[in-house]
């Protein structure tokens, strides 16, 4: 009987990244079944998909709506995996998801990898017992995490960041001319979630504003995914912002991102993601005072949140950490001091370039594309363990 291996991933990166995985483990072994719970990438890569997951990813109390989506899934699940028990379980990305989905295959004693490590070194270090317990094995994309989970007594194991098996090769080179040269392009990035475009673009199209206002032939690049897009055209058609001179392209980010000299980019993968093309951000994450300041702030550790200032720490989060890119997160109160922020940027051309060579530097340092196939040869290990046990 063939190999199978199940899957869970809960949002639109957690797609992607296990679809390269799959890619990569259909090279390694081309009989092995997969199957799970994700989205249209995992199915184009080969994969069963039993529920899509990925469409309806939210934060936030819109995310706590999804409680009983998920309850609905795991109750599916348990009885799936009691009929047609894997021989592995990998869970990508989305820990407050997919810790539900550990605990489910240990108790039926379903070897269990993690693929991109929670980051509990910022929130939540009291759930560390937890993936001790539910988790085998933690495949982690940043290179700090491997010794940070290893002293809390969690098998991990580094095996680079996905995203650079996605990027092309080819993304630094230097094609066209920049600004100052030309009329500034400015790069909106909304997150990759529906309920992040709500929150967020509102208040950059407001910041976009206020730059065009000092630079009126500026232009704005706007890429989108599937949760975003109608977001971003339903606010785009607000005669308030018919001013701005926008383009709009779903999926496009690979190609909109390189032609910017400045990124407005929401705080999450979306960091590192533009830094691999060497372009200089600021960075932004919109969230209610009162939710920040009576409860969420007490619960998260962290005080830097740009992931790449703190890949730029070695992992350091907390107010001494210094920053290689300006952030606003939390976000909340006036547009103004990003609109300046990004002002200040773009008035002094030197300041990008410096920001876009620490970038250079800081990717240079993380860019070994293989994380893929080094976590699929992690997963038919652990087949392999289990299967001789």
């Amino acid at each position: 009987m063939g190999r199978r291996i199940f899957i869970t991933v809960a949002e639109v990166s957690g797609d992607k990244h296990a679809a390269q995985l799959i890619r990569s483990l259909k090279q390694l072994d081309p009989d092995l079944v997969i199957e799970g719970l994700g989205g249209p990438e995992m199915a184009e890569a080969g994969a069963v998909i039993h529920r899509n997951t990925v469409t309806k990813a939210a934060m936030g109390w819109r995310g706590l709506l999804r409680v009983f989506e998920i309850y609905r899934l795991l109750k599916w699940t348990s009885r799936y995996l009691d009929q047609h028990p894997p021989d592995l379980h990998i869970g990508v990305d989305s820990p407050s998801m997919n810790f539900h989905f550990a605990r489910v295959a240990h108790d039926r004693r379903i070897p269990v990898l993690q693929y991109v490590a929670p980051q509990l070194w910022a929130w939540a270090p009291r759930r560390m017992k937890k993936l001790r317990r539910w988790v085998d094995r933690v495949a982690c994309i940043l290179p700090f995490e491997e010794k940070y989970f290893q002293s809390h007594g969690v098998n991990a194991t580094f095996v680079g960041h996905p995203l650079f098996d996605e990027l092309p090769p080819d993304r630094l080179s230097d094609n066209g001319r920049r600004f100052p040269d030309r009329a500034p392009v400015i790069g909106i990035l909304t997150g990759s979630r529906k309920s992040e475009a709500e929150h967020n673009f509102p208040r950059l199209l407001q910041v976009a504003s206020l730059i065009q206002s000092n630079f009126p032939e500026a232009s704005f690049l706007i890429p989108t995914t599937a949760a975003t897009d109608p977001v971003v055209a339903r606010l785009l058609a607000d005669p308030a912002n018919e001013a701005l001179k926008t383009q709009v392209g779903q999926d496009q980010f690979d190609e909109m991102v390189p032609r910017c000299d400045l990124c407005l980019t929401v705080s999450g993968t979306a960091t590192l993601h533009v830094a691999g093309f060497g372009v200089p951000m600021v960075v932004v994450y919109r969230i209610n005072s009162l939710q920040w300041n009576l409860g969420v702030r007490f619960l998260v550790r962290a005080r830097t949140f740009a992931l790449v200032n703190i890949l730029a720490n070695g992992g350091k989060t907390d107010r001494s950490a210094s920053r290689l890119v300006p952030e606003f997160v939390p976000w909340y109160g006036s547009n103004e001091p990003v609109a300046e922020t990004a002002l200040g940027l773009l008035r002094d051309p030197q300041k990008l370039e410096a920001q876009r060579e620490g970038l250079r530097q800081l990717v240079s340092a993380l860019d070994q594309p293989g994380a893929s196939v080094r976590t699929a040869r992690l997963a038919l290990e652990m087949i392999g363990s289990s299967r001789q046990n």
